[in-house]
């Protein structure tokens, strides 16, 4: 009970002035998200328009998780401020070693991607908004991406300072515990992984099929969504094979050389439409074909060409979106994407369906690694002699390694269909996660680590 009323939000000397910063970050956040959340219900009102047959539940979530995204900061400067003291010592420590990190890191990944796509920038015509589209795309992108490893070095950094200045040997002398020690760092582990599954739902993998793009927008003037495209449709059976799918194709509904065969209930061909140009309505819901030929491929004894007008409209039911899945890299696809996709392509044989759904276990998987990056770098971290800290840090670098490669061959191996897509998923964070808990166990009992795998190898024998 004494703890309790000491505690920084229950007493009553605290004053108005330490809650005018929390107050202030939760009124940017709440404007911030007044500001986004109409313009992605806007965003997401016309890709449902242009695309009927996706998953609209699933995209109808996306204004609130990036409300969401606009808020985590005050919700973290409340938890913050309701902290303790020694809580929040050890946040503002990690919290610096994080931005310096992030900043450094990030900054020699910006310069050097710059350095190499220059010449690209420089032929486009307006290049100052071709970098500010690109880098308004990569940055996000980037940030997601080296967040568990900027996790890594700014904890080991921030650990390896304080044992080194016996501050963590003071804080135990206090009553706590390792794990009590590192809550804060654990909290940030799941604020950085909600980030990352916000990220991850849509935007970050919307980025990485975007950027490319740009690029090649950059140096073409023009660039494709995909190319050669096959998709049958059931129902009405049809098959398409596409082109092109220009780069604008979901606002302009346009698709180039396009080739249309058509089938009888007996499955076989009946005739054969061959366009340079063919345009969706949204209006109409329907089809315009130009510069076109017909063929009837059931004229005896060789098939026809039918006398046609330059252009014809056909209210036929496919939509440009349903056409492009099968072209799409199923790493460029955010969870409602691939909901759709999973949707339409269930049951159907020819359909390799493994990809997308690895893809769509591990974008739920993928941003529990910066938990589990923390649960892995606290212990090694933590040292109690100047002879471990070097150690501990080789090792955690050799983890985070571990973990990358992991998580690349896990993905392939579900892909390919050597791992159930759940598994592969899922596999680095299980056995990572396994690692972690065993190394936490041995700080927390006081068992040494890194002298222990020392002796392991053969140069420590």
């Amino acid at each position: 009970m004494a703890e309790l009323l000491h505690h920084p939000c229950m007493t009553g000397s605290t004053t108005l002035k330490q809650y005018l910063w929390p107050i202030a970050i939760t009124l940017l956040g709440t404007a911030a998200a007044m500001y986004v959340i109409p313009r992605e219900v806007l965003a997401v009102d016309e890709h449902i328009l242009g695309f009927p047959d996706t998953d609209i539940t699933g995209h109808r979530l996306r204004p609130y998780l990036l409300g969401l995204l606009c808020l985590l900061p005050a919700i973290a400067a409340w938890i913050y401020r309701c902290a303790g003291s020694l809580d929040r010592y050890m946040a503002r420590q990690f919290l610096t070693s994080f931005a310096l990190s992030m900043g450094a890191l990030m900054t020699v990944m910006i310069l050097t991607d710059l350095q190499n796509n220059m010449s690209d920038f420089s032929e486009a015509q307006n290049t100052l908004n071709v970098v500010i589209s690109y880098y308004g795309i990569f940055i996000p992108a980037m940030f997601v991406f080296i967040l568990p490893y900027v996790l890594l070095l700014s904890l080991l950094y921030c650990l390896g300072k304080m044992s080194r200045h016996q501050e963590i040997v003071a804080m135990i002398q206090t009553g706590r515990g390792v794990f009590r020690i590192v809550m804060p760092l654990l909290i940030t582990g799941v604020f950085s992984s909600m980030v990352c599954l916000i990220f991850n739902y849509h935007w970050g993998p919307w980025a990485e099929g975007n950027k490319d793009l740009i690029i090649d927008i950059a140096k073409d003037g023009e660039a494709e969504r995909a190319r050669s495209v096959l998709y049958r449709d059931r129902e009405s059976r049809r098959v398409w094979l596409v082109g092109s799918f220009p780069y604008q194709f979901e606002k302009t509904g346009e698709l180039q050389n396009v080739t249309v065969h058509s089938f009888n209930e007996g499955n076989h061909p009946t005739t054969k439409l061959e366009a340079k140009k063919a345009k969706w309505s949204r209006k109409n819901k329907n089809w315009t074909f130009s510069e076109l030929q017909l063929i009837d491929l059931q004229a005896v004894p060789v098939p026809i060409k039918i006398d046609t007008p330059s252009s014809i409209t056909r209210n036929w039911q496919e939509t440009p979106w349903q056409i492009v899945k099968p072209g799409l890299d199923q790493s460029h696809l955010g969870i409602p994407e691939l909901n759709s996709w999973l949707k339409a392509h269930e049951g159907v044989q020819w359909a390799n369906r493994l990809p997308y759904l690895t893809q769509w276990h591990y974008r739920i998987a993928q941003p529990i690694i910066c938990l589990i990056t923390i649960l892995l770098a606290a212990p090694l971290g933590i040292v109690f002699s100047r002879r471990g800290l070097g150690g501990g840090v080789s090792i955690a670098l050799f983890l985070s390694a571990g973990m990358l490669f992991s998580s690349s061959f896990f993905l392939t191996f579900g892909e390919a269909g050597h791992l159930p897509p759940l598994l592969a998923a899922w596999s680095t964070n299980i056995l990572f996660a396994l690692v972690a808990l065993y190394l936490f166990h041995r700080r927390i009992t006081g068992r040494p680590i890194y002298e222990s795998i020392k002796k392991l190898l053969p140069a420590g024998k």
